[in-house]
């Protein structure tokens, strides 16, 4: 009763979370991205200290929140910027222009702060908020006040994410789950960006009431987005080659209602269309002989980006220690099982397959991280046969210099 309760909740207000709900969490205006499941359990961890998320239950998306002193312990609390006090410190930053300031004199030696851990800690049990550390440490700085405005606000800046992080609450749809994924990790997308993203729904005319054959090969961001854009008419069918289907675990995020993810649909493409050239055991073996060499493509690719950004995602690579800014709630804490969504992504029904056989398909979208040309050329010959008529293409492969 509680998850029918919640889910028909997020139906007539999608705009407030729910129990069970996923969310996007930004520490910090983006210095962490976390996606986390909301429910009773499930907690974040902010530097030291693990927090939990039940507050964040049943708060409007766009909700700023702070971390204070509460009757157990820290927790997270809905916090309202000071419009006042950004008022006062912009005309007092005016006030002070005529000054003439330089860091020339400055000596970066650990020596200006007067204020210690001990004493910090001291503060933080008897229940001092992060502001008012925050405030204490400027107090007990030497060289503040001789710093220019510019560096002052980024010496308060670099405490208050210390002493006094903040949350913002985003809501996961199409466009801040492709651009937090291309921020922390793009080749799990296939450095696909929230343009190039667009313009593929655009081009290939995905609407109401439209059947959209899909080949996303990037986790399921392609099949949420003609999903969520789609708004549960029509039909969206991701297929595949060969006999194991392409992962669209990203989907989960999404919060799509019932009704929309049993309009999500898998089937192989044997099912859709048989090869002219060729059986449909044919069609497997080739298609897993491809999967192989793009699996293999795409592993080193993954691991070339490792090696050069020291920022991913532990939802994607769990098994990676250093790659933890982008993470699932749901693998740190535990979450109560009546918070699940509904799966997405079951066998297409066999009076759907024989409707699309004979009608075609409205659109074809085709998403792959690496493809060799082989495939490619095999995809685009299997298409042809499927009667799509607006068909649009993103494949990202390695880059070759120019002799």
């Amino acid at each position: 009763m509680s998850q029918n309760n919640s889910q028909s909740d997020s139906i007539q207000n999608p705009r407030v979370t729910w129990e069970g709900c996923s969310v996007l969490l930004d520490i910090n205006d983006g210095d962490r991205l976390v996606f986390a499941r909301l429910s009773a359990g499930s907690t974040l961890k902010i530097g030291n200290k693990t927090y939990s998320l039940q507050p964040l239950i049943g708060c409007p998306f766009g909700s700023l929140f702070q971390v204070e002193n509460g009757d157990q312990g820290h927790c997270l609390a809905r916090f309202v910027p000071s419009i006042e006090g950004n008022n006062i410190q912009e005309k007092g930053d005016f006030e002070s222009q005529d000054e003439i300031k330089d860091n020339r004199a400055l000596v970066d030696n650990n020596k200006a702060q007067s204020l210690t851990g001990e004493e910090i800690n001291a503060m933080r049990s008897q229940g001092a908020t992060g502001d008012e550390i925050v405030e204490a440490l400027i107090a007990n700085s030497a060289t503040f006040e001789k710093k220019t405005l510019f560096s002052q606000e980024k010496y308060r800046l670099k405490k208050q994410k210390k002493y006094a992080p903040k949350v913002l609450l985003r809501r996961p749809f199409a466009r801040s789950i492709c651009e937090a994924y291309f921020k922390k990790y793009p080749a799990r997308i296939g450095f696909l960006r929230v343009d190039a993203l667009s313009l593929l729904l655009s081009m290939a005319n995905v609407s109401a009431n439209s059947d959209v054959l899909v080949v996303d090969m990037v986790g399921g961001l392609l099949t949420g987005a003609v999903a969520e854009r789609l708004g549960g008419t029509g039909y969206v069918c991701s297929t595949y080659l060969g006999s194991t289907p392409y992962s669209i675990d990203i989907v989960r995020i999404f919060n799509l209602s019932n009704e929309i993810c049993k309009r999500i649909v898998r089937s192989p493409l044997t099912d859709l269309s048989l090869s002219q050239n060729g059986t449909s055991e044919q069609i497997h073996q080739q298609g897993d002989e491809i999967n192989q060499q793009g699996d293999e493509i795409n592993m080193e690719c993954l691991s070339n980006n490792q090696m050069s950004s020291s920022v991913g995602m532990e939802e994607i690579s769990p098994t990676e220690n250093d790659t933890s800014d982008v993470i699932s709630e749901t693998t740190v804490s535990p979450v109560n099982k009546t918070g699940k969504s509904t799966k997405a992504g079951n066998k297409a029904p066999k009076q759907a397959i024989d409707l699309w056989k004979e009608n075609g398909f409205s659109s074809l979208l085709q998403l792959a991280c690496i493809i060799c040309s082989l495939g490619r050329w095999q995809l685009a010959c299997k298409f042809q046969n499927l009667g799509c008529v607006n068909t649009r293409c993103f494949l990202h492969g390695p880059i070759h210099a120019c002799k």
